[in-house]
């Protein structure tokens, strides 16, 4: 699933050609993906002018002139294509279109339909389900190592759980806390209320930095993610740990013989890679 930097990617990909132009044409070529559309999708966005194309945690929030916010998952495979001119016919997965008055093409493209497209106002924006509960976003300044701790107190699971816990903290996923765990030198076994002092300094550090470098990269292409443009993002390339199981980490004077180097666990489902030299 997209992460933080995914989304951002996309976000940055959509703002250039939709922020202060007009929709000119929407169009759902079907009634639903993970959830059906709003019925009259096209009615209620066609005329409309994007005044913004804002992230928050894993969503994108295209905000209109009428205080009208669509709300945008990508889910599991979807995608946001821009086709400035000459566009391609309708394919299979191109389940949504949004045509602007400078004629730019924008297709959400979703093989498996996990995704989700959803219109909210923006006076009760805060207070819907999908965005209600979420914790606080983790590039917000505010965000820093004594505000992680706060959250993290009487917290007795595993570190690499609470920070996927979305409540805790907003649109982080196992690529980028698995990273930012190798970064801190914390064990992702490690009780998250005992991450308090300079662990999390050290850990909102590693998060930040992370992020940020995923951000520049455009974001992981590991199966489905794809820039608007229909580019890989490149962040893959830099993993420290992540699906690099018995590889040396980076900086590793280890044995690879002794200790059998990156290790794989599973952790509430999800494949966790770490060094246990390393991260304690």
């Amino acid at each position: 699933m997209p992460e933080l930097p995914e989304v951002e990617t996309v976000c940055h990909g959509l703002a250039p050609v939709l922020e202060g132009r007009r929709l000119t044409r929407v169009v759902a070529y079907r009634p639903d993906i993970r959830v059906p559309l709003p019925p009259d999708l096209g009615q209620r966005l066609t005329g409309r002018t994007v005044r913004a194309v804002e992230r928050r945690s894993k969503y994108m929030l295209w905000r209109l002139d009428d205080d009208q916010v669509l709300i945008v998952h990508l889910g599991m495979s979807g995608s946001m294509r821009v086709y400035a001119r000459n566009a391609p016919p309708i394919g299979a997965h191109d389940h949504v279109e949004f045509v602007t008055d400078r004629g730019a093409v924008i297709r959400f493209n979703d093989p498996r339909r996990f995704g989700l497209i959803v219109l909210s106002d923006r006076a009760s924006l805060a207070h819907h389900p999908l965005l209600a509960e979420i914790g606080p976003e983790p590039l917000d300044p505010s965000f820093d190592g004594p505000a992680l701790a706060a959250r993290l107190k009487g917290r007795n699971g595993p570190i690499k759980a609470a920070l996927m816990n979305q409540k805790i903290v907003a649109g982080l996923g196992n690529i980028y806390v698995c990273e930012s765990l190798f970064r801190a030198g914390i064990s992702p076994r490690r009780r998250a209320a005992t991450v308090q002092g300079g662990r999390a300094l050290r850990l909102i550090a590693a998060i930040q930095n992370v992020l940020r470098a995923a951000i520049a990269a455009a974001g992981s292409s590991l199966r489905d993610h794809r820039q608007t443009t229909g580019e890989l993002g490149y962040f893959s390339h830099s993993f420290a740990v992540y699906d690099r199981e018995g590889e040396a980490c980076p900086g590793c004077t280890c044995d690879l013989a002794v200790n059998g180097g990156i290790r794989r666990i599973v952790q509430t489902g999800r494949s966790t890679f770490y060094c246990p030299q390393r991260q304690r």
